[in-house]
C-alpha cells in the first residue's frame, strides 16, 4: 500500500542518491535506477572506486563518509545542485560490519558501528526529509540488516547499530507518512559483497555456525527487492523468505531460534577448544 498524498515513482526524471553507491548493494541498486532512466547520484568514501562507478552509471558522484555529517550533508546539496533537481529517492546502503566476541572487541568499534551504520543513517535522512516534506512526495529507504531482527552471536556491536535503524525509520514512517513521503527498511541477510568478504575475516567460529551454510544473496537480488518495495509503497522490504519470515514472525519464533542458535554456537565453540 503505498502512503496516502504520495506520487507514483517517475523513475525517467526521478533523482536518486546512494550512500554506500560504489559497489554492493548501493551499486547493484544505482545501476538499476540508472538502468530505468533516473539521475543517479553516488556518495562513497574511497574516491577510486567511487569513479569507476561513477563513469560505468555516467552518475553524479561525490566522496564523503557518511559519519561525517558535515562533510555527507555538502555532498548532498552539491549533488542535488548538479543534477538540477533536489533528491527524489534516498537509499542509504553505506554501512560497516566488525563480528567479533563482546568481551573481546575494542569500544572503539562499538562507536565506529553506530557512527557508520547508525549516525550515517540518520545524517542523510535529516539533509533531505525536509525538502521532501515541502514537496509532499519521496522516498528514503535504509538498509538494515537481518541482524537488526534478532541478536546474533558475534554482531555485538553491528547489531545494535542495525537495530537503531530500524528503530529510526519505524519512527520516521510514522511522521513522514502523512506528508506523502514513502519511507522503508531492507532486511537483507548475507550479501555477496567486497564488504562481507571483509567481515568474514573477523567472524568467529560460533557466528559462522549460527548462519550455517546459508548460500548468500546476490547484489542485485536485494537490489531488485529495494526497487520493487519503492515502488509498491512498502516499509518492510526483505529480499528472502528466511527475512520475510523472521520480520513477520520473529517474536514467535524467537524462543526456538535461540535454543538452535545456542546449540551451534556451543557446538562450534567446543570443537575451536
Amino acid at each position: 500500500m503505498r502512503p496516502r498524498n504520495s506520487r507514483s515513482l517517475d523513475a525517467g526524471s526521478a533523482h536518486v542518491i546512494v550512500t554506500g553507491g560504489s559497489s554492493g548493494i548501493g551499486l547493484a541498486t544505482a545501476r538499476l535506477f540508472a538502468d530505468r532512466g533516473a539521475k543517479v547520484s553516488l556518495i562513497a568514501r574511497g574516491p577510486e572506486r567511487l569513479g569507476e562507478a561513477a563513469k560505468e552509471l555516467s552518475a553524479a558522484a561525490r566522496a564523503a563518509d557518511v559519519a561525517d555529517r558535515t562533510a555527507l550533508t555538502r555532498a548532498i546539496g552539491e549533488l542535488e545542485e548538479e543534477q538540477g533537481r533536489p533528491c527524489d529517492v534516498l537509499v542509504t546502503s553505506a554501512g560497516l560490519a566488525r563480528p567479533g566476541h563482546f568481551l573481546e572487541l575494542p569500544d572503539e568499534v562499538f562507536r565506529q558501528m553506530m557512527d557508520v551504520d547508525y549516525f550515517g543513517t540518520l545524517y542523510a535522512i535529516r539533509a533531505v526529509a525536509p525538502g521532501m516534506v515541502e514537496r509532499g512526495h519521496g522516498s528514503v529507504v535504509a538498509v538494515s540488516s537481518a541482524a537488526g531482527l534478532i541478536g546474533i552471536f558475534g554482531y555485538s556491536a553491528y547489531g545494535p547499530a542495525k537495530f537503531a535503524v530500524r528503530g529510526l525509520l519505524e519512527s520516521v514512517r510514522a511522521e513522514l507518512t502523512p506528508h506523502g513521503v514513502h519511507v522503508g527498511v531492507v532486511f537483507p541477510p548475507d550479501v555477496d559483497t567486497p564488504q562481507l568478504a571483509e567481515e568474514n575475516q573477523w567472524k568467529p567460529a560460533e557466528t559462522r555456525a549460527v548462519g550455517g551454510t546459508i548460500k548468500p544473496l546476490t547484489p542485485e537480488r536485494v537490489a531488485s527487492a529495494i526497487v520493487d518495495g519503492i515502488e509498491r509503497g512498502r516499509f518492510v522490504i526483505c529480499p528472502d523468505a528466511g527475512t520475510r519470515a523472521l520480520a513477520r514472525f520473529g517474536s514467535v519464533l524467537l524462543p526456538f531460534l535461540n535454543r538452535e542458535f545456542d546449540r551451534r554456537a556451543r557446538a562450534a565453540g567446543v570443537s575451536r577448544r
